[in-house]
């Protein structure tokens, strides 16, 4: 049985630019997918801190710093607003019980802080 687990995440990063006549996906700073492990055209979602919307997209390279939402995903953010970036991928069950997601932490100028693989267990309460 496989399920679909989180594979890495860009946690808190800034809206740059929302551009409504681009025919869509989000540009990402080429550090921020690289550290993220992400793949240009992979499919991911956005989850906004600001209003809580959610929804998905794919990937684009974009210029340093850039967190632009493209197409009619512009219309569910504004440059300013915190999202969280986030890919999945499909394992086997007995493997997604070690996997361990790559998280990018970053400023508010989407400069990276820390990277980290999220481990389950860390999360195991005592």
């Amino acid at each position: 049985m496989q399920i679909e687990v989180l594979k890495s995440k860009i946690h808190r990063a800034t809206v740059t630019e929302a551009d409504l006549s681009y025919e869509g996906s989000v540009s990402i700073d080429p550090k921020l997918i690289k550290a993220a492990g992400l793949l240009l055209n992979e499919k991911v979602d956005i989850l906004n801190c600001n209003n809580g919307e959610r929804f998905s997209t794919y990937v684009i390279q974009g210029r340093p710093g850039q967190i632009c939402l493209n197409g009619a995903a512009a219309r569910l953010v504004q440059p300013g607003d915190i999202v969280i970036i986030v890919s999945y991928a499909q394992i086997e069950l007995n493997k997604a019980k070690l996997h361990e997601p790559q998280v990018v932490f970053v400023d508010a100028q989407n400069k990276i802080k820390t990277i980290r693989a999220e481990s389950h267990r860390n999360n195991k309460k005592k």
